[in-house]
């Protein structure tokens, strides 16, 4: 019977220590950003921040561009929505997010005017 109760007790303390998918989310975003960023991705680019919107379950990645890259027009003449489409459709380390039909958005925003968004979109399950 003593076995039974530790089983018991052990069961109700692993199932209550289990993170929600939202919470590991919101978490992972917070320590990442707080870990490594703003970090330099290329010469052009630099990642500023992650960010999870729980109420829209949006990842949200906010980035900084440099030099040629920090134009309208560039990111127009590389097709940078396609490109970030075919890179989410083929990663496979946001597979549980997906499986989960969270949102994807990314905001490119200009070093020479920081207040100036130069892209700004959002993937849905649909996209990917």
């Amino acid at each position: 019977m003593k076995n039974l109760y530790v089983i018991a007790i052990l069961a109700l303390i692993l199932t209550g220590c289990q993170e929600s998918l939202e919470d590991r989310c919101e978490r992972e975003s917070k320590e990442y950003t707080a870990k490594h960023c703003p970090i330099r991705i290329d010469q052009t680019t630099r990642l500023d921040s992650l960010t999870f919107e729980r109420a829209t379950h949006t990842i949200h990645y906010y980035y900084t561009l440099m030099g040629k890259a920090d134009s309208e027009e560039v990111l127009q003449q590389i097709d940078a929505v396609g490109a970030l489409k075919t890179e989410l459709k083929n990663t496979t380390t946001m597979k549980v997010y997906k499986d989960n039909k969270y949102r994807f958005a990314y905001t490119y925003h200009s070093e020479k005017d920081p207040s100036k968004v130069l892209m700004e979109v959002a993937f849905t399950d649909k996209d990917y």
